[in-house]
């Protein structure tokens, strides 16, 4: 029975297509290029206005090439796919240059800094004729995407509660680039269990959100989150309680998820934020009424979020393109996904609920 919960990313039967990578930080030294080198994808090479750091990922993952310019990286017919890596503020630029040259895009989240920004990578990407997406990849970590699955076998029911709870110790000042915003952990962490739960649970009608910093904290914008998510009609809720400051050893630090329906209960831990950055892998259980309510059943994960979850989105992008159609994680859809961001930001501002719907 459970041999079937298929939440491995699925692979193109492509592997071709060259790829090339605006960014050279951490995030795609320690997930990015791991990634693709497990799934066998052919990366081209690399471009960062950091030529040393460009030139140290590169020989560490025998790169062909490192590309002097974005402008040069975009000359070359050997890419079919620009993945890019940086920070939300320069990626439209970077966008519009790469989809007016006819590549493909996997947009680093969030997708831009504003709403605005986000809607001018979505019609430049359609002006182009090209697949743009987003790297949303926890929606391919291995709990989320077994979860994926139990609700689509309508194990769970009817949905009613999400919940996702991370209590850990996260040093933001190690990105300085992130330690000076004014927003931090909804725009660049919890963003992804805003998507997650989307993912699985659907858009909901508004967001309540209240953001908070912690006394001495080293960087400017909030490290504490509390999200609460109303859906359409009585029943679906959800719910983010985020806090980075946990001073505590990691024998008490935890990254627990809960998704629940009338008939079934799906409980588990993100492996990643344990041991942060080696990890462990996600542990998962749940209980159902149409299977055996008397029983927890549970599964042995296998993969991570970082950095196998990788593979998902830039898998996802090259089936589309191969098959002619919009990805899972379009540029388009993520929209719905920034609405939450950006209302839970307006919510934290003006101290009530805000529908995503007065988001333009």
């Amino acid at each position: 029975m459970l041999l079937d919960l298929a939440y491995h990313p699925e692979l193109p039967k492509d592997k071709s297509k060259g790829i090339a990578i605006v960014g050279a930080g951490e995030i795609v030294r320690a997930s990015h290029l791991p990634a693709y080198r497990l799934a066998e994808f052919h990366v081209v090479g690399i471009y960062d206005v950091d030529q040393p750091k460009a030139r140290s990922v590169a020989e560490a993952f025998d790169l062909p090439n490192v590309f002097e310019s974005l402008e040069e990286l975009l000359a070359c017919n050997d890419i079919d796919i620009v993945d890019i890596a940086i920070p939300a503020q320069y990626q439209p630029d970077v966008v519009k240059k790469a989809v007016a040259k006819g590549k493909h895009v996997l947009c680093q989240k969030p997708l831009a800094a504003s709403f605005k920004e986000a809607t001018d990578i979505v019609e430049a990407c359609q002006r182009a004729g090209v697949k743009g997406a987003v790297n949303q990849q926890m929606r391919w970590s291995p709990g989320i995407r077994a979860s994926h699955e139990i609700i689509k076998k309508g194990w769970l029911g009817e949905l009613t509660q999400a919940t996702i709870q991370v209590n850990v110790k996260t040093d933001f000042a190690q990105w300085p680039w992130i330690a000076v915003q004014d927003q931090i952990e909804v725009m660049y962490h919890s963003i992804h269990y805003m998507d997650a739960i989307r993912f699985l649970y659907g858009t909901p009608e508004y967001i309540y959100a209240d953001g908070a910093k912690y006394p001495g904290q080293a960087v400017k914008g909030e490290t504490r989150t509390m999200i609460h998510m109303k859906f359409p009609g009585e029943v679906k809720r959800g719910l983010i309680h985020d806090n980075h400051n946990n001073w505590a050893d990691e024998d008490d630090w935890f990254a627990t998820f809960r998704f629940e329906g009338t008939d079934g209960i799906i409980k588990g831990t993100n492996g990643a934020l344990y041991n942060y950055p080696v990890g462990t892998s996600d542990t998962l259980s749940f209980l159902s009424k149409k299977l055996d309510e008397s029983c927890w059943i549970k599964p042995v994960l296998e993969g991570k979020w970082f950095p196998h979850a990788f593979m998902g989105p830039m898998a996802e992008l090259m089936r589309a393109i191969d098959n002619d159609e919009e990805p899972e994680n379009s540029v388009s859809d993520n929209l719905l996904t920034l609405k939450m961001l950006f209302a839970a930001y307006r919510s934290m501002a003006e101290n009530r609920p805000v529908y995503l719907d007065d988001i333009q």
